[in-house]
């Protein structure tokens, strides 16, 4: 993604005529927590109590969970947000998905992903998985999925508007920087360097 205009303020560009479109696209950080933490407690519930899965194999399946995730966040950061087109209105589908939030960066309202975007894509990723696993070792796994999703939004919003103390945060906000404001074809993992360590899209950092 080449960078020619980067804004350091605050405040959200207009991106579609009508209003309701608008108001779909801007979400307050918070809101993914009210959605989700219901659908993980229950998503628990069900592996331990309905499906009466043992509590071991439930840490493993949720363990695996979050590792899927990290592996989904770096993936789907780097070969379809980055990923860009040259029709004009698949360029401007581009733009609504990721290219505004390089334009716009601190943009407190495109920060996490709106419920419009996230509950779909969440519905496809749960029918797909679901190809593979079944019952409490679907759910336990799922709700794992659905807590890094979580980590993900919430830290990508602590990233842009928080001033950290801790050594790994200011490190994992430093990878996140540099991918916006020196090199966008590096540093795609955002809750964790972990697969851009692997994969060799890290930075190399003095």
């Amino acid at each position: 993604m080449k960078k020619n205009y980067i804004s350091n303020s605050t405040e959200s560009t207009r991106m579609f005529k009508a209003d309701w479109m608008e108001a779909l696209s801007k979400v307050h950080f918070t809101v993914p927590l009210y959605i989700y933490v219901p659908v993980i407690l229950l998503l628990c519930w069900d592996a331990l109590y309905r499906q009466s899965l043992p509590l071991l194999p439930f840490i493993g399946y949720y363990a695996l969970g979050l590792v899927v995730w990290t592996l989904t966040e770096y993936l789907l950061h780097r070969f379809v947000f980055h990923y860009v087109p040259k029709a004009p209105w698949a360029l401007r589908l581009h733009f609504i998905f990721h290219g505004v939030h390089h334009d716009y960066p601190n943009d407190a309202k495109r920060l996490v992903m709106p419920p419009s975007a996230s509950i779909p894509m969440a519905t496809v990723l749960y029918l797909f998985f679901r190809l593979f696993l079944q019952g409490g070792e679907l759910h336990a796994f799922f709700a794992a999925f659905l807590t890094g999703y979580l980590v993900y939004d919430l830290s990508h919003y602590a990233l842009h508007h928080f001033n950290f103390k801790s050594q790994f945060w200011k490190n994992l906000k430093k990878h996140h920087m540099l991918h916006h404001y020196s090199d966008a074809s590096k540093g795609y993992g955002v809750s964790s360097p972990l697969w851009d360590k692997i994969f060799r899209s890290d930075f190399i950092k003095k």
